[in-house]
Protein backbone atom coordinates (compact mmCIF):
# COMPACT_ATOMS: atom_id res chain seq x y z
CA UNK A 1 0.00 0.00 0.00
CA UNK A 2 1.71 3.56 -0.88
CA UNK A 3 1.90 6.36 1.16
CA UNK A 4 -0.77 8.90 1.24
CA UNK A 5 0.84 11.86 2.01
CA UNK A 6 4.59 13.07 2.82
CA UNK A 7 3.93 13.02 6.67
CA UNK A 8 2.70 9.18 6.44
CA UNK A 9 6.02 8.03 4.18
CA UNK A 10 8.13 10.10 6.75
CA UNK A 11 6.57 8.22 9.80
CA UNK A 12 7.21 5.18 7.90
CA UNK A 13 10.58 5.80 7.42
CA UNK A 14 11.29 7.06 10.82
CA UNK A 15 9.73 3.24 11.99
CA UNK A 16 11.28 1.07 9.37
CA UNK A 17 14.59 2.65 11.04
CA UNK A 18 13.68 1.59 14.55
CA UNK A 19 12.28 -1.69 14.12
CA UNK A 20 15.76 -2.34 11.85
CA UNK A 21 17.47 -0.96 15.10
CA UNK A 22 19.39 1.96 13.36
CA UNK A 23 17.36 4.04 15.69
CA UNK A 24 16.16 4.21 19.56
CA UNK A 25 12.50 3.62 19.74
CA UNK A 26 12.18 5.68 22.57
CA UNK A 27 13.19 8.73 19.69
CA UNK A 28 10.36 8.00 18.17
CA UNK A 29 7.05 10.58 18.30
CA UNK A 30 3.64 10.38 16.97
CA UNK A 31 2.54 8.53 14.43
CA UNK A 32 5.77 6.64 13.90
CA UNK A 33 5.56 5.49 17.36
CA UNK A 34 2.35 3.38 16.92
CA UNK A 35 3.78 2.39 13.27
CA UNK A 36 6.40 0.21 14.65
CA UNK A 37 4.31 -1.83 17.21
CA UNK A 38 1.02 -2.65 14.90
CA UNK A 39 2.65 -2.81 11.35
CA UNK A 40 5.45 -5.58 9.74
CA UNK A 41 8.85 -4.66 8.63
CA UNK A 42 7.29 -5.53 5.08
CA UNK A 43 4.45 -3.17 5.34
CA UNK A 44 6.64 -0.34 6.43
CA UNK A 45 9.42 -0.40 3.54
CA UNK A 46 5.94 -0.42 1.14
CA UNK A 47 4.96 2.84 2.73
CA UNK A 48 8.48 4.32 3.07
CA UNK A 49 9.11 3.57 -0.62
CA UNK A 50 6.34 5.53 -2.09
CA UNK A 51 8.02 8.34 -4.27
CA UNK A 52 6.94 11.68 -3.03
CA UNK A 53 6.41 12.98 -6.08
CA UNK A 54 3.08 14.25 -6.10
CA UNK A 55 1.85 13.57 -2.33
CA UNK A 56 0.58 16.31 -0.53
CA UNK A 57 2.27 17.38 2.90
CA UNK A 58 -0.80 15.86 4.85
CA UNK A 59 -3.49 13.84 4.19
CA UNK A 60 -7.36 15.37 3.65
CA UNK A 61 -9.68 14.07 5.74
Amino acid sequence: MPAQSKAQQKAAGAALSAKRGDTKKSDLKGASKDMVKSMTEKQLEELAETKRGKLPNKKKS
